[in-house]
């Protein structure tokens, strides 16, 4: 099922004061070792617009912006030309297909490009959790996702020029985005070198509610997961993940176990809520190996991450 108007496009503003519309972008690039994070999100009832924009290398940051309470923006991804803000522009080529995004500043200029592999689709719509769901009532109504070919060039301060052909996903959500409302979450985004990608994500509610996004992408399209079983492995912080060790079964009954060690962290913060963003090297039990996002979230005071 897919919404019947593309959510690149506006959609007006509920009565919900934290209501969001969001546009998220990652890859990564094993051959340059090179990978990035992208958000811009839009409160339309609170007036602001924020983004992300962190880019990576061995480990190590390149460039990174993060702008949390900038002016409202009524530019959307799929409309016009696109969304700009804070330096970066981001606009649709071709509707829930194509993405291009810019950025050319005098430290950092980034062209690349983001085309499906597997097509968009609606992971909470899938995932059969209901409007009660705790992330249907505080994160998203609908939360489209999507693996991509990402290719480009990024040029960094020195002058190199790093080419890029990776893999990464995308998403786009309308609808609350109320971090308050979790106490904490985990999520696991890998795309595999055999073709299998995974959405994988399991939130805790303050009343402590089970939520899960989940659905499984294999021969070309997105089917329902049945079980999410999650295990974190967190460094001494508690908050940053050393590895992950979990199975996802399939509606079909396919049980794809996987561990996963992290290559690069970065933090990012909301006010009462921080969201930890890891990219992983994930490695199947057969020992096919993928790449893609592990993701923690923290509400403050500390509550536990899960695992305590």
């Amino acid at each position: 099922m897919q919404p019947e108007k593309s959510p690149e496009e506006y959609w007006k503003a509920n009565d919900n004061e934290r209501w969001n519309q969001s546009v998220y972008f990652n890859f990564y690039d094993p051959s340059q070792r090179t990978g990035c994070f992208i958000r811009v999100g839009i409160l339309e009832n609170l007036q602001e617009s924020n983004n992300w924009f962190s880019f990576f290398r061995d480990g190590k940051p390149l460039f990174t912006r993060l702008n949390m309470n900038l002016p409202y923006t009524d530019k959307r991804l799929g409309e016009g030309d696109g969304l700009e803000i804070a330096g970066m522009r981001a606009r649709s080529l071709e509707p829930m297909k194509k993405v291009h995004i810019t950025f050319d500043e005098r430290d950092f200029k980034v062209d690349l490009i983001w085309e499906a592999i597997l097509p968009m689709q609606d992971a909470i719509n899938l995932s059969a959790g209901g409007e009660d769901d705790a992330f249907a009532k505080n994160i998203a109504h609908i939360h489209m996702e999507g693996t991509c070919r990402v290719t480009g060039t990024i040029t960094i301060s020195t002058g190199e020029v790093i080419p890029i052909d990776g893999k990464g996903f995308r998403d786009i959500a309308v609808g609350p985005r109320n971090w308050d409302g979790l106490k904490h979450y985990r999520l696991a985004w890998p795309i595999f070198d055999n073709g299998l990608a995974l959405v994988a994500t399991h939130g805790q509610s303050t009343t402590g509610q089970d939520a899960y996004i989940k659905m499984a992408g294999k021969n070309g399209r997105w089917i329902a997961v049945s079980k999410v079983e999650d295990k974190n492995v967190y460094e001494a912080d508690g908050m940053t993940l050393e590895r992950m060790e979990w199975r996802v079964t399939d509606e079909e009954g396919d049980v794809h176990e996987f561990t996963a060690r992290s290559l690069f962290r970065w933090t990012f913060p909301f006010d009462t809520y921080a969201l930890t963003e890891h990219m992983m090297e994930f490695t199947l039990a057969d020992g096919t190996k993928g790449y893609g996002l592990g993701e923690c979230g923290f509400r403050f005071p500390w509550g536990g991450n899960g695992e305590d």
